[in-house]
């Protein structure tokens, strides 16, 4: 008999691309190893991704761990870099102590992460030194990214800012179009390429085919949060069509 594990997410309320692309890859992965799962969120209230309303939003993750908490959920991930990212380097970290700790008041003693934190996990299990990356916020965001993954010791090379204020919007756009945005970005000497740095762009079908065009490792924030959440679960890290950080070895 197969295990089942919980997937807990809490998730931006505009968000519409985590609970599609996360339980894409881990059906990819039912089909090739025996453990199932099943996805579960809580929601916060963001519509525009301004600072303004990040801050806002990220006041809601308590309530939104708890809430998880009472589902029992095996790992709990929030599912917005930006609104992470924004707030300063290094606030990952303080971010997981407080959902954690609210989990724990729940009777929930799952693994507590976030996308923000996969991501920077993620380049450094690929031992990035230095990156380009891709993402749809208002160019001042996306520096506030920049800095943030700066502040990890990985040199970003060059960004893209797509300047899509809408988060809605940010969930329609093709994810294949990032196969030819990426023409645009500089990635000469770059170790890998972010293709997405934002959970709610999609970019899953993109993924590969980046990565097998430029011959450079290609991940996003989805990818990389999957690979914390099976880390945490002590699963073997392997996910058909997801790249390389999903090819069943760290790098």
């Amino acid at each position: 008999m197969s295990k089942s594990f919980r997937i807990g997410q809490i998730v931006p309320s505009s968000n519409t691309t985590m609970e599609t692309e996360i339980p894409a890859m881990f059906r990819a992965r039912e089909a090739i190893r025996p453990e199932r799962f099943t996805f579960h969120s809580s929601r916060m209230r963001m519509h525009k991704v301004t600072k303004e309303e990040l801050e806002a939003m990220n006041r809601e993750g308590l309530r939104c761990a708890a809430e998880l908490a009472d589902a029992r959920v095996d790992v709990m991930s929030t599912a917005c870099l930006v609104a992470i990212m924004a707030m300063g380097p290094g606030y990952h970290r303080e971010t997981e102590t407080q959902l954690a700790e609210i989990a724990r008041a729940n009777q929930c003693f799952a693994p507590v992460m976030t996308s923000a934190g996969a991501l920077i996990d993620g380049l450094k299990m690929l031992k990035a030194r230095r990156i380009s990356l891709m993402a749809p916020y208002m160019r001042p965001l996306t520096d506030l990214v920049v800095k943030y993954i700066e502040s990890e010791g990985i040199e970003v090379i060059d960004s893209i800012s797509f300047e899509i204020p809408d988060n809605l919007e940010v969930g329609k756009r093709d994810p294949l179009q990032l196969i030819n945005d990426v023409r645009t970005l500089n990635t000469d000497g770059a170790d890998v390429v972010v293709a997405s740095a934002c959970v709610q762009m999609p970019s899953l079908p993109a993924i590969e085919r980046i990565q097998d065009m430029l011959g450079i490792r290609t991940v996003s924030s989805a990818v990389c949060t999957v690979r914390r959440m099976l880390d945490h679960l002590e699963l073997e890290p392997v996910v058909p069509g997801a790249g390389a950080l999903l090819a069943g070895t760290a790098a």
